[in-house]
């Protein structure tokens, strides 16, 4: 197996609160393989978005990475300098933000903004840096591209929006894509139009993803393997059909079974009981689902979790495994 793209072990990070610390991530890791589409999943508040916030240094002021290292072709993106973390981002690694309209400036034309993505990664004449562009909106089949270049975020619809995003990320061919809810606020039709064009075109540029969800049926669809996030900790890591046909962690089953396309009728779904734990405790569990768990034991409060390999690239952190 070629060694991976992208390795993450250790992470953590908390956030300076009026109310207190905030412990939002645990020693958090995983990888991802060249052309892979990696999906991490999980309940709002499990940590997904702050992990993809890590990587790129955009986290919030508040927030101090405590632990953790990173691989990415070599280099510790957590140790970057801002000068080193602004020429990676767009042309190495790129995020598709969860809200297009937010994340797109809304006084300057979608044309200028993907052009601005370009002249500062790979400088070109006007023309050429133009040129680029109409074949940037054509890769995600924006209709009629020399009209939507000069185009204003609010002119158009959140499915077109969200294309502009994809498209800026995809701009100068970067290695890695990050898509935090990419579908957030759009309707089921056009959620597929946007992955299905997503997966396409990192597909044509041979780069790898990762896509951040809490919806499993579109991670099941779209994704290779699947990281479960629970209240900052990875749960369980593990190629998409396996973790579908045999969850390991308790989490990921009450997860899966409260999801209407993974049961035969609406009687077997099941809610997950109770709910996160406050992460600002000072005395939170090694495990935290342990408090929601059926299964604990005093072992799970003596010892920390780690991950255990069960079968070849399925992982699981739990001490009592299913």
């Amino acid at each position: 197996m070629s060694d991976p793209l992208l390795s993450v072990q250790d992470l953590s990070v908390e956030f300076r609160t009026r109310s207190g610390t905030v412990h939002a991530l645990d020693r958090v890791g995983f990888e991802i393989r060249a052309g892979e589409m990696l999906g991490i999943v999980g309940e709002s508040g499990s940590g997904k978005s702050v992990t993809a916030y890590s990587l790129l240094g955009l986290l919030d002021r508040a927030a101090r990475v405590t632990s953790g290292r990173t691989d990415f072709g070599g280099r510790d993106l957590l140790r970057l300098g801002q000068g080193a973390l602004n020429d990676l981002r767009g042309r190495e690694i790129s995020i598709v933000f969860q809200n297009p309209r937010t994340a797109l400036n809304p006084i300057r034309s979608v044309g200028q903004q993907i052009g601005d993505v370009l002249a500062r990664h790979d400088p070109a004449p006007a023309g050429a840096i133009r040129t680029k562009v109409l074949a940037a909106l054509r890769q995600v089949r924006i209709p009629d591209p020399e009209r939507r270049l000069g185009a204003y975020p609010h002119e158009l619809s959140g499915g077109m929006c969200q294309r502009i995003g994809i498209a800026m990320a995809l701009a100068c061919s970067p290695l890695l894509l990050l898509a935090d809810e990419p579908t957030t606020g759009l309707d089921v039709t056009t959620q597929a139009v946007v992955l299905d064009l997503f997966r396409d075109a990192i597909r044509e540029q041979g780069a790898s993803a990762v896509l951040i969800t809490h919806d499993l049926a579109l991670a099941s669809e779209y994704c290779d393997r699947l990281v479960v996030m629970h209240a900052g900790q990875v749960v369980e890591d593990a190629p998409v059909t396996e973790l579908f046909a045999r969850p390991r962690h308790p989490y990921t089953a009450k997860l899966l079974s409260s999801v209407p396309s993974s049961v035969a009728s609406i009687d077997e779904l099941r809610p997950i009981e109770g709910s996160l734990p406050d992460l600002r405790r000072a005395d939170l569990p090694f495990c935290r689902f342990a408090e929601r768990c059926g299964r604990r034991t005093a072992a799970c409060d003596a010892a920390p979790l780690a991950a255990t390999t069960l079968a070849p690239d399925h992982h699981v952190a739990c001490h009592h495994p299913l």
